[in-house]
């Protein structure tokens, strides 16, 4: 079975990105030369994720006007507002009971680009019978690490390894439409609907190792446009 709709959260305040959200949205902010977004979108198109609704609030006119309703882009865009205050379980809340009709979809915080293969996180999502899949990557240590032998001695530096025992929330899901019956009238998804699903045993993660950058500071900006020009080469 294949999943055709996105829900996508671009309405953050990005206050760790200031001054660039001062007057630009998140979602907005250049990555490369082409807005954070358009990066995001470009890639669902590729696993034919045409049917995208956008939950908007901080300077929103600004994402409606450069996407307007998709087309442009090959894709069908209709917008959800919510309120900042709300977190992502309003956001979510109100862009699926207003736009999405199918029983299975995707979710996205919307700070992300990544290669995940969309189409193997369905069919995981589909064989577990989830109410919410998430997609988990091995994060990479902030700090370079050294080992040292019994004397005292080193014998090895290692630069920013990735933590093999330990895993992230990429802030990628799928969802059957009975995500509602948990999500709050206010709040954030992390902290109250999927732990009540863990304790359901009705939320499950799907471990990838391919390229996944956030964007959630100046630094992340820098090292996620060092990655893409790698890969653009």
């Amino acid at each position: 079975m294949r999943i055709d709709t996105a829900v996508i959260l671009v309405g953050g305040l990005g206050k760790r990105l200031m001054p660039l959200t001062e007057n630009t949205p998140k979602g907005m902010i250049k990555v490369c030369g082409r807005p954070l977004l358009e990066w995001i979108i470009e890639w669902l198109q590729g696993y034919e994720v045409n049917h995208i609704v956008l939950g908007v609030t901080h300077l929103k006119e600004k994402i409606v006007e450069h996407f307007g309703d998709g087309r442009q882009f090959g894709v069908h865009i209709k917008y959800s507002v919510h309120t900042i205050k709300g977190g992502t379980g309003e956001g979510f809340r109100l862009a699926i009971t207003r736009h999405v009709e199918d029983n299975m979809f995707f979710a996205l915080n919307g700070d992300q680009i990544t290669d995940l293969n969309l189409s193997r996180l369905a069919d995981f999502h589909f064989r577990h019978d989830a109410i919410a899949t998430i997609a988990v990557n091995h994060p990479r240590c902030p700090y370079g690490q050294i080992r040292v032998d019994g004397e005292g001695n080193i014998s090895r530096f290692i630069e920013k390894p990735s933590c093999p025992h330990t895993f992230c929330n990429t802030g990628i899901y799928a969802f059957n439409r009975k995500i509602l019956q948990y999500l709050p009238e206010k709040g954030y998804v992390e902290k109250t609907t999927f732990p009540a699903l863990a304790k359901l045993h009705r939320l499950k993660a799907y471990p990838f190792h391919g390229f996944f950058s956030t964007i959630n500071t100046q630094k992340d900006l820098v090292e996620a446009e060092r990655k893409l020009r790698r890969r653009i080469k």
